[in-house]
C-alpha cells in the first residue's frame, strides 16, 4: 500500500543502528507525536544517516507528516528530525543501492 513509509533524518550518526531503530520506534509509536502501529524500521547509515519507517496504515504516515516539529530526545540531548514521505515502498527482498 502506497504512502505508508516516511524518511527520517537528523538523528546522530554515531548511534548504533539497533539503538537508533529502538529510539525512533518509541518516538513514532506515541500518539502525541501523531504516531501509530509500525510495520518496519530500517536504519540506513550514510552521510547523513536516515531511517525508513513503514507504518501499518497510510493514515498514520500522513499524521506524522503533519506534525511540524519532531524532536528525538536521547539523554539530555534533543535532535530535531526531518520527516518526509518516502517515494517508494520497500519489499523485504529489495536491495538498496546508493
Amino acid at each position: 500500500m502506497a504512502g505508508r513509509t516516511v524518511r527520517v533524518q537528523g538523528f546522530p550518526a554515531e548511534l548504533p543502528a539497533d539503538r537508533a531503530a529502538d529510539k525512533l520506534t518509541i518516538h513514532f509509536l506515541r500518539s502525541r507525536n501523531g504516531g501509530g502501529d509500525i510495520a518496519d524500521v530500517r536504519v540506513l547509515h550514510g552521510s547523513p544517516p536516515c531511517a525508513l519507517i513503514t507504518f501499518e496504515a497510510p493514515e498514520v504516515a500522513q499524521r506524522i507528516l503533519k506534525v511540524k516539529n519532531h524532536v528525538l530526545s536521547i539523554g539530555r540531548t534533543r535532535y530535531p528530525l526531518q520527516v518526509t514521505l518516502h517515494a517508494t515502498e520497500l519489499r523485504p527482498d529489495e536491495v538498496l543501492r546508493g
